[in-house]
Order: C-alpha cells, then sequence, then structure tokens
C-alpha cells in the first residue's frame, strides 16, 4: 500500500524506468530522481574543484608535498568534525545543509575574488588544497546522511543504487566538461561554477525536504508518519561524531573498514603511478616512444585509464548494485570488493606488467566508487539520526583520511625501497585484514537486525 496518497494512480515515465534498473514502488520516482540529480551536480561541481586542486597543488609544490598535506588534512578534520556536530545538535537538517554548503559557496567566491585582484594562485594553492579535500568529504557526508534520513532500510536498499549511479556519472561528467569550460573561462575562475551549480543543490535539498516533510502524498491521518515529520524537524541531539563512533562497535568497526579500504586503495594508486612511470622512462630511453615525452605518456596513459574506470562504475552502478543487494544483501555486498582487491594484488605479486596492473586498478576503482560506495552508504540505514549525521561525517572525514596518511607514512619509511610486487604482497595482507573487518561488520549488523524486531512502515517517497 502506498502511504502518500498515490494509491490507484497509475505509474508515470519516470517510474517505468527506473523500473528497468531497480525495484522502485508507486510515489518513490520522484525524490529518488531529484536525490540524484542532487549528488549528480554535487559530484560534478566537486570534479571541478578537485582538477583545479591537482593542477595547482602539483604543479607548485609536487607530489611528495599533496602526501604529506593529508596528514594535515586529518589533524583539522577533527576539529572539522567537531564543529560540524556542534551546529547539528542547534538547527534542523535542512538548514544544517544550507549554511553548510553556503559557507562553502562564499570561500569558492572568494578564492575567484583573489585570483581577479591578481593574487597569485601559487601562493594559496596549498590552503586551497586543504579546503577542496575538506570540502568533498563533508559535503558528500551530509548528502547521504540526509538520503539515510529519509528512508528506511529496505527502501534504501532499492533506491541507493539510483541515487548513487548520480554520484558516478556527476563525477564522469565534471571531468569531462573541465577541458571546455577551462578554455573559455580560465582555469580558476571554473569555481565560480562550481559555486552556482552547489547553489542550485540547496534548492533541491529545500525540495526535497518539504516534499518527504510535508509533501501532497503524506497521508494526513496517519499519525505515525505525522509523528515521523515533527521528528525530522528537530535538530539533532547533543553529541560528537567521535563520541559516537567509539562508543558503538557496529561504527568503530565500519571506522576502520573505511579506513583500510582508502589505504589499499591508496597503495594500489602508488603501485599503478610507479608501473607506468617506469615504462614511459624505458620507452623514452630506448627510442620507441615515437616522440612523446614521459609526460605526454604518462597524461594519455591516465586519460584512457580514468575513462575505463568510470564506464565500469556507471555499468557496475546501474546494472549490478540494485540486483546484488535484492539477491545476496548488504551483508554480501560488504566483501566483494575486498576480495576483488585481494585476488587483484596477488596476480600483481607475481608479475606486475602495465596491462594487468591498469586492468585491476580501473576493476577496483570502478567497483569502489559504484557498488562499495553505494554498500557503506547503506550500511547506516540502520543507525540513529546522530550516526547517520555526526558519526557518518567522522567516519567519512577522518578515518577516510586517515586511510591516506597511513598510505604517506608506509611509502616515506618502506615501501619506496622495494619493489612493486613485494609492494602488491604487502597490500596482500592489509585485505585479508579488511575481509576480517566485513565478517565484524556483518556479525554487528545481525545484532541490530535482531534488535530491530518492531515492524515500521517503509517510507515511500
Amino acid at each position: 500500500m502506498n502511504q502518500r496518497g498515490d494509491k490507484g494512480t497509475g505509474p508515470g515515465i519516470f517510474h517505468k524506468f527506473l523500473r528497468f534498473f531497480t525495484e522502485i514502488h508507486p510515489g518513490e520516482a520522484g525524490t529518488a530522481l531529484l536525490l540524484t540529480l542532487n549528488i549528480f551536480l554535487i559530484l560534478g561541481a566537486y570534479y571541478i574543484i578537485k582538477i583545479v586542486r591537482d593542477s595547482s597543488i602539483l604543479s607548485e609544490w609536487g607530489p611528495e608535498t599533496k602526501s604529506y598535506l593529508y596528514g594535515v588534512i586529518s589533524i583539522l578534520l577533527i576539529f572539522v568534525i567537531k564543529g560540524f556536530s556542534h551546529i547539528s545538535s542547534k538547527v534542523p537538517r535542512q538548514k544544517l545543509i544550507a549554511w553548510v554548503t553556503l559557507f562553502f559557496i562564499s570561500n569558492l567566491i572568494l578564492f575567484s575574488v583573489l585570483n581577479l585582484f591578481g593574487v597569485p594562485f601559487s601562493t594559496i594553492s596549498i590552503i586551497f588544497f586543504i579546503w577542496a579535500s575538506i570540502f568533498n568529504v563533508v559535503v558528500i557526508a551530509q548528502f547521504w546522511g540526509f538520503a539515510n534520513d529519509i528512508y528506511t532500510e529496505s527502501a534504501g536498499k532499492r533506491l541507493f543504487p539510483i541515487i548513487a549511479f548520480g554520484a558516478t556519472f556527476g563525477a564522469f561528467v565534471g571531468s569531462y566538461a573541465f577541458k571546455p569550460l577551462e578554455k573559455w573561462m580560465g582555469l580558476y575562475q571554473l569555481l565560480l561554477v562550481s559555486s552556482a551549480v552547489l547553489g542550485v543543490c540547496i534548492w533541491l535539498t529545500y525540495i526535497i525536504h518539504k516534499r518527504e516533510i510535508k509533501g501532497k502524498h503524506i497521508a494526513q491521518t496517519d499519525e505515525i508518519l505525522k509523528q515521523e515529520a515533527v521528528e525530522k524537524e528537530k535538530p539533532l541531539k547533543k553529541g560528537g561524531g567521535f563520541k559516537l563512533v567509539f562508543k558503538k562497535r557496529y561504527l568503530l568497526y565500519i571506522a576502520l573498514f573505511v579506513l583500510f579500504l582508502n589505504l589499499i586503495n591508496t597503495n594500489g594508486g602508488y603501485i599503478l603511478d610507479r608501473v607506468i612511470k617506469n615504462r614511459a622512462l624505458e620507452a623514452v630511453q630506448a627510442g620507441t616512444a615515437g616522440g612523446l615525452t614521459v609526460e605526454s605518456i604518462i597524461g594519455n596513459f591516465y586519460s584512457d585509464f580514468y575513462m575505463i574506470m568510470n564506464l565500469m562504475a556507471m555499468f557496475i552502478q546501474l546494472f549490478l548494485v540494485s540486483r546484488i543487494f535484492k539477491w545476496f544483501g548488504v551483508r554480501t555486498a560488504v566483501f566483494i570488493l575486498p576480495f576483488i582487491a585481494l585476488g587483484g594484488y596477488f596476480f600483481i605479486s607475481l608479475g606486475a606488467s602495465l596491462v594487468l596492473v591498469k586492468w585491476i586498478k580501473s576493476l577496483e576503482n570502478g567497483t569502489d566508487y559504484s557498488l562499495m560506495n553505494t554498500t557503506r552508504h547503506a550500511l547506516f540505514l540502520r543507525t540513529t539520526r546522530e550516526e547517520k549525521y555526526k558519526a557518518k561525517a567522522a567516519i567519512d572525514t577522518f578515518f577516510h583520511r586517515a586511510g591516506d596518511v597511513t598510505h604517506s607514512l608506509i611509502v616515506f619509511v618502506w615501501a619506496q625501497f622495494l619493489l612493486v610486487e613485494s609492494f602488491a604482497k604487502f597490500n596482500i595482507v592489509m585485505a585479508v585484514i579488511w575481509i576480517i573487518l566485513g565478517v565484524l561488520i556483518v556479525k554487528e549488523h545481525k545484532k541490530l537486525s535482531k534488535k530491530q524486531t518492531s515492524p515500521q512502515p517503509e517510507k515511500q517517497v
């Protein structure tokens, strides 16, 4: 039965279209598509910012500085999360999202204005790199907290794959649109494009909030739904995100799981960087590069690599994720990427050819940005509102970046002196630990499922 007053109406064109990719109930298509558009725009804006960020830091300071800055970012995120937790205890969710996004929009405008007035971007490239890295994790974390707050677990499992496709497609479009926009506007004025897009995202969040809380589809006679609407207008309870993580085993295991996920993925990226750089140097020295420089060879390689990776991610997101959730469940989905990593790095440890590393990393990253990304968000469907916003923000920011920091320390102390194949063996050990953490998460997830035995109506938006 539709709980929003749509009983008796036939499915619309969008509803019929979405049924090709997931199970969708009457009345759900509207909000699902609005959320998909919202995260599409957020990721499109971020990838423009990301390319500006990486271009400025690498040209002015180099990759070593970039790696070391992740340590600074992780420390700063401790204070960012504390501030975010404090604000979220004072204001309702739609105002929280609007204020945080407006803050980042004002920063983007400030960076653009400084450049227009002749301030060299090289003088603020480190500040901008830190800012952009914090922006990425905070804005995306609060979006998924919002999405988790809207749906029940059963609805989220069905609809998150479609919503997450918006993120994957947005990343692809943002990267693709960068070159023509940069030629038209200039590198640093692209930040104004991102700020305008984020302004649209605030408007979309407001529409989604009103639709879900006070929309015409809410049955006014349903006391349970009316009470939910009242509760979701309230600010969150007091308590910091880090405190929530360390207080609950389930959240702590997810935090460590995310740390190892990012550690292994970043280690794999380092392996790929070393292999392609060595091959490019060998080709130039042997005279088989066809007149290309080392930089051109690496650039052409990564152009192909990102295209393959994004196409894999979009295919997995659109055609496989919802079916995996439906047929096997979130608990099984947790293990798919860890086992891909385990098998992939096993083959790399036997001999790291460029073709092998390229395709294994494409599959790993494509699965990460689609299935694993959706799975991580779905794990929070059984948590409280405070945990969805505060604990999730702490995990998606600090613990995520802690994986980068750990990688930087490993490279500085140890990995740079090893053969690529030996470093792949290290990743195999990390993957085994990663799988063990997955087992612990599933165990706690089952406990939460047993506790939440009282039947609750599925919110169909």
